[in-house]
């Protein structure tokens, strides 16, 4: 799959750029979640005020409480999206979008995903579309899997642990990305100037498969991990039986099945056009999280 044809950002202007961030604060919804907690960390770090919000953080926001909106935009500057996931995340997203821009805030940044082929006439990423048209300076942010997902994600990070993982997800591939780059990416388009009617596709700087991650996380941990494709069938009966709802397991079934396929086997640019580097490589976060003892086993390797 091609990557998005915009025209690419001026990176030199983009990496050092200090002269162009808001002086308002920046929100941050899912702030505790896994791109949300590292986009608020990565903006405190740059001097920025950040108001995190989230129905468990500091600042409560709840997409199916509209009475928590309007606090978390009054006086914003700009604003890292994340949507509810809900079968009305769209109608959602476009009401909360307007009603930012009423509230003063002129950037608005979405974590989405990359593009999927859908029956003719059926709406694509109606998030995005609801974002794009809300008359604010948008970007959307489109990435791949993310590493994190594999010592973060409390149902595969088990199955890390206990030293076998099961997925449907046969023999394919899949680029790989670091939650820390795409937070990178976001916090750029938050606060610097070139990234206003732009959409990145975010990728890490290899493919890999399901035995290829395992065998990784094997030899940074001293253990053994191996890796089990099960049929969707199969997968679904293994995944109830670990106490996954029923829901969950549908939507997993499906997103393993797009690597199954090689939906997305491809490399992206994003992470460079934006940040001027590469992105991390999947192998520095299994030796860093092996460290941390997450997965339980040695390693032995310093974190960075």
């Amino acid at each position: 799959m091609t990557t998005t044809k915009n025209n690419t950002a001026n990176t030199t202007n983009n990496t050092n750029n200090t002269n162009n961030t808001t002086t308002k604060p920046i929100l941050v919804l899912g702030s505790t979640g896994k791109t949300g907690s590292r986009v608020a960390a990565q903006l405190r770090q740059r001097g920025h005020e950040v108001r995190g919000a989230s129905r468990k953080g500091p600042v409560t926001f709840d997409w199916n409480d509209e009475n928590t909106w309007e606090q978390v935009l009054e006086g914003a500057g700009a604003a890292y999206l994340v949507d509810s996931q809900l079968p009305d995340a769209a109608e959602s997203m476009r009401s909360f979008s307007e009603l930012a821009v009423a509230s003063g805030v002129e950037r608005l940044v979405l974590l989405s995903a990359r593009d999927w082929v859908v029956p003719e006439g059926e709406e694509k990423l109606p998030c995005e579309r609801a974002v794009r048209e809300s008359g604010a300076r948008w970007t959307i942010l489109k990435p791949s899997w993310f590493f994190q997902n594999f010592s973060e994600d409390p149902f595969i990070r088990a199955q890390v642990q206990g030293g076998e993982v099961v997925m449907s997800a046969g023999d394919g591939v899949e680029p790989f990305i670091d939650a820390e780059d795409i937070a990178a990416v976001a916090v750029a388009a938050l606060t610097e100037e070139g990234h206003g009617g732009q959409a990145y596709e975010l990728s890490g700087p290899r493919l890999l498969s399901l035995d290829s991650v395992v065998d990784e996380i094997a030899r940074a941990t001293g253990r053994a991990v191996t890796y089990r494709p099960l049929p969707p069938e199969e997968f679904a009966a293994h995944a109830a039986g670990h106490g996954v709802p029923e829901e969950f397991v549908g939507l997993l079934n499906m997103l393993y099945g797009w690597i199954a396929e090689g939906r997305f086997a491809t490399l992206a640019d994003g992470v460079q056009r934006v940040l001027g580097r590469e992105p991390r490589d999947f192998g520095d976060y299994v030796r860093t999280a092996a460290a941390s003892g997450v997965w339980g086993g040695g390693g032995g390797v310093e974190r960075r």
